[in-house]
């Protein structure tokens, strides 16, 4: 099994905290990144984790210095922490993961996907 779970509703300004959880498998051995998917458009990369030898992160410019991405090898889980939410960061965000997926690559690469969990940032 594979997805997300933790977003909801929140005020602008306000923080929530996502995960992309997997059994059967380890993440360790993928690279990871959230997806944010807004109705009419396609789904941008906001941020991404490589494989534990590799270790690098990268982020949208848009959520650069308010999100981090991060592992949890006990809990088999990736961790999207979202801090100083704005109205623009709503959206279903949905995890991917992938042996030979690369940050920014071809979403052909992505072996997995979750259903995403929705983000709703408002007054």
């Amino acid at each position: 099994q594979f997805g997300e779970s933790g977003g909801g509703v929140v005020q602008p300004g306000g923080s929530l905290r996502l995960a992309c959880t997997a059994s059967g498998f380890t993440l360790d051995e993928l690279t990871v990144a959230w997806f944010r998917r807004v109705p009419g458009t396609a789904r941008d990369e906001m941020a991404c984790i490589s494989k534990t030898s590799d270790g690098r992160v990268a982020y949208a410019s848009s959520v650069k210095g308010r999100f981090s991405i991060s592992r949890d090898k006990a809990e088999n889980t990736v961790w999207l922490q979202m801090n100083n939410l704005q109205p623009e960061d709503t959206g279903i965000y949905m995890c991917g993961a992938g042996m030979y997926y690369i940050c920014s690559g071809f979403m052909s690469d992505v072996d997995y996907w979750g259903n995403g969990t929705l983000v709703t940032v408002a007054a």
